[in-house]
């Protein structure tokens, strides 16, 4: 019985203790990766260095990834991702759904604040992952809209898949703005074009 007891336990924790370290390894080759890329750029970066770097031997490393892009590539849906989730904790916080909107569309606009254009950010973008995370993004903006739309804050003249796609767009803006204030600026203005006419009667309705 003891002996069953511990078969069923051992293998178990030895699953989880090599999934936990595998999990360490690979946050520190991205890690590692990303420094090296950030401080020397991207085509001075090489496999030796990183394994030096992270501290592991080459042969571990390429049983990870296969080169340096693989690399970057998986560092970047890492961070999608963890701004995806974030910005989903945004939209899920108290309030109604027009303060719930801005405040995701700000926190938007300030993580693409900064992200200029060059060769890293052009490798990055072009990726399957990225035009997930956007339609990801792109979704839960518009179920937002409609439920603003529904309770008057948001105009209903335009389908929400279109809001959703004006409000994308003008966020891209952000990412050459010189400073946050003018992104603060920027969502205000882009807000301010979401909300309903005054002149239209069913503006007037909503608010009676």
């Amino acid at each position: 019985m003891r002996d069953g007891l511990y078969d069923d336990v051992v293998p178990r924790l030895w699953t989880e203790t090599i999934e936990t370290h595998r999990r360490e390894v690979r946050d520190a080759i991205l890690d590692t990766t990303a420094a090296l890329v950030d401080g020397r750029g991207l085509l001075s970066v090489t496999m030796s260095q990183i394994a030096e770097e992270t501290g592991i031997g080459r042969a571990t490393l390429y049983k990870y990834f296969s080169d340096v892009e693989s690399i970057l590539v998986a560092w970047h849906e890492r961070q999608i991702t963890q701004h995806l989730h974030y910005l989903s904790s945004l939209r899920n916080q108290p309030g109604t759904a027009g303060e719930r909107l801005a405040t995701v569309l700000q926190a938007y606009a300030l993580i693409s604040h900064g992200h200029h254009g060059n060769d890293l950010e052009a490798l990055l973008h072009r990726g399957e992952h990225v035009a997930r995370a956007r339609q990801h993004l792109s979704e839960f903006i518009e179920d937002l809209l409609t439920e603003a739309a529904q309770a008057g804050e948001v105009r209903d003249d335009i389908a929400p898949s279109e809001l959703a796609g004006y409000c994308l767009h003008a966020l891209q803006a952000a990412g050459a703005m010189p400073a946050e204030a003018a992104v603060q600026r920027l969502v205000t203005v882009i807000v301010a074009g979401l909300r309903p006419d005054p002149s239209d009667p069913r503006a007037a309705r909503t608010t009676a």
